[in-house]
This record gives C-alpha cells, sequence and structure tokens, in this order.
C-alpha cells in the first residue's frame, strides 16, 4: 500500500535497493505478485532513477515471466478474487483458464461480501434516521405526525433491507461452499454462474 500524503511519494524501492538489485529477482517477485507489468517496470525505474540506477529491464522481464508461473494459479485467483483484488491480463494463455476459474468465484464471494456490507450500512442508515427523527420529535423540532410518517417508512425499509440481506448471505453461504470445493479440488469446473 501508498501511502503519498504521509511518506511523499510511492517508491517501490528505496534507493539501496535500486543499488543492490538482481533485476532477475526483482521481476520474478513481481510476477509472483501478479502486478501489471508496464507500470510495475516504470514504477521501479522511476524509483532508482534517484539513485542513479537503470533497471535492467530484459533481466526483470526474464524474472516476471518466471514469476508469473507461479502467480497463475486456480488458487492463486481464488485468493486474489476474494481479496477482491484487479487481475492484470498477466497469465498465459496455458494457465489463464485456471487462474480465471478461480479469480472469478473468489471475485464473487468479495462481491457478495461488498452487497451485504451496503445493505447492513443502509440499515444503519435508516436506524440513525429514526433515532433522529425521535430526538426531534422529542424537542419538538418536527411536525410529529409527518415524522411519524417517515419513522414508519424507515421500519418498513429496515424491513425491507434485512429480508434482502438474509437472502444475499444466504448466496454468500453458496458461494463460499462452492469456493471450499473449488479449493480441495481446483480442476473442477465451476458453475456457470461464476462465468462473466
Amino acid at each position: 500500500m501508498c501511502l503519498p500524503l504521509v511518506l511523499g511519494s510511492c517508491a517501490t524501492m528505496s534507493k539501496e535497493e535500486c543499488v543492490a538489485a538482481d533485476w532477475r529477482v526483482v521481476g520474478e517477485t513481481d510476477g509472483a505478485a501478479g502486478h501489471d507489468p508496464q507500470s510495475r517496470f516504470a514504477a521501479h525505474a522511476k524509483s532508482c532513477e534517484k539513485a542513479g540506477v537503470v533497471p535492467d529491464q530484459s533481466l526483470w522481464y526474464q524474472g516476471f515471466q518466471a514469476g508469473v508461473i507461479r502467480y497463475c494459479t486456480p488458487l492463486t485467483g481464488l485468493q486474489e478474487g476474494r481479496a477482491g483484488k484487479t487481475y492484470h491480463n498477466v497469465c498465459p494463455p496455458e494457465s489463464s483458464g485456471g487462474f480465471l476459474r478461480g479469480y472469478r468465484l473468489g471475485k464473487a464471494e468479495s462481491d457478495q461480501r461488498r452487497k451485504i456490507q451496503s445493505l447492513d450500512s443502509r440499515i444503519r442508515q435508516a436506524e440513525f434516521r429514526i433515532a433522529d427523527l425521535r430526538k426531534k420529535i422529542a424537542e419538538g423540532a418536527v411536525n410529529e405526525n409527518e415524522a411519524e410518517r417517515e419513522i414508519h417508512r424507515q421500519r418498513r425499509e429496515i424491513h425491507r433491507l434485512r429480508f434482502e440481506m438474509r437472502h444475499e448471505e444466504l448466496d454468500l453461504r453458496a458461494i463460499e461452499r462452492d469456493g471450499e470445493i473449488f479449493a480441495a479440488n481446483p480442476d473442477m469446473v465451476i458453475p456457470p454462474r461464476y462465468s462473466y
């Protein structure tokens, strides 16, 4: 993670690391992490420019290709998808199918969790709105009848959102089960609902 406001820049490497770098190893590490090759190498070049070091792109790319082999597995795809990470289309054709099966399944799980979090947030907002209206009614700051109607509407909305959230949680459990089955058997064909 880069915190430019705190650190002042987004350096991928320190000056010392640039000077001592084995560019093949750096590339392999980057490939094994699934980084976008163009932007990652450009970031290294920018970081090392201050140290007067020009990265060896050829060695770096050889390492990157070796690292990508470790990255492009079905289980890594599952992990990356679950983490909500972006896939940078780095896998070669012979391994992209397996990686993408896992990635799509993991991404479905991540997306489902986000849906549930969004619903939970909306429920909390409605609950806050009700509490705020109750306070304003007690203070005499609002028309009581109008506020009670809005409270009733917010309660109906909470009920609807909780109902929707229960269904989304059931879907999440099904996706998690599929993920566990896939983790035990990464060569399996995943259900069509995860293909997009």
